[in-house]
């Protein structure tokens, strides 16, 4: 029976969640397993990755293949390095110490170079969040100023229908003023010439 290590996909449509399985090469995609090893999601950046670190790397080492993507993710996880360098002891080109220390600063660059990757998506959240801010704070500049000018136009439309509104009161006011002392000449030039 072949076995072979290999992702079963779960979760909704459009959204993956994998389990990673040792299972027969003849069972169905999402059928029958042998072990479950671990999980991965893909969704998250950078991907989740779970493995049971100890029963991956006896599966690959008692000749289990794992598919393309299965292999990335047991490199990923250290699983690979860590088959590389048993077999380097193996052999006698390495001592166990000497593996185990080249193992745990692989490691460490592995993990380093992932927090990088998280600290690089933090930062770039955090500069688009603002850059949304300032064109934001932009608009809302634009609008409060085009408020204002409209309110401008407004009183100076007001203060003009006032202006124009009392001299209207004014003409109407005067004519009827000036009106009497017209008449009042004109009354006593009749009178001079009827004596």
């Amino acid at each position: 029976m072949p076995a072979k290590i290999r992702l079963q996909r779960h979760g909704k449509k459009g959204q993956p969640f994998y389990h990673i399985v040792v299972a027969d090469s003849r069972a169905p995609r999402d059928g029958k397993f042998i072990e479950k090893l671990g999980t991965y999601n893909p969704l998250t950046n950078p991907a989740q990755i779970n493995i049971k670190f100890d029963r991956a790397l006896y599966w690959y080492s008692v000749g289990a293949q794992p598919t393309d993507t299965a292999r990335s993710l047991l490199s990923k996880t250290g699983v690979m390095m860590k088959y590389h360098l048993m077999r380097g002891v193996q052999k006698g080109a390495l001592t166990e110490e000497q593996a185990e220390i080249k193992f745990q600063n692989w490691m460490k660059e592995k993990e380093a170079k992932a927090a990088g990757i998280v600290k690089a998506n933090e930062e770039k959240a955090r500069g688009e969040k603002k850059s949304r801010l300032e064109a934001e704070k932009q608009v809302n500049e634009a609008r409060a100023a085009e408020l204002a000018k409209k309110r401008l136009a407004e009183i100076e439309a007001k203060r003009a229908e006032e202006a124009e509104a009392a001299a209207e009161a004014a003409a109407e006011e005067a004519p009827v003023a000036e009106a009497p002392v017209e008449e009042a000449p004109a009354a006593e030039a009749e009178a001079p010439a009827e004596a």
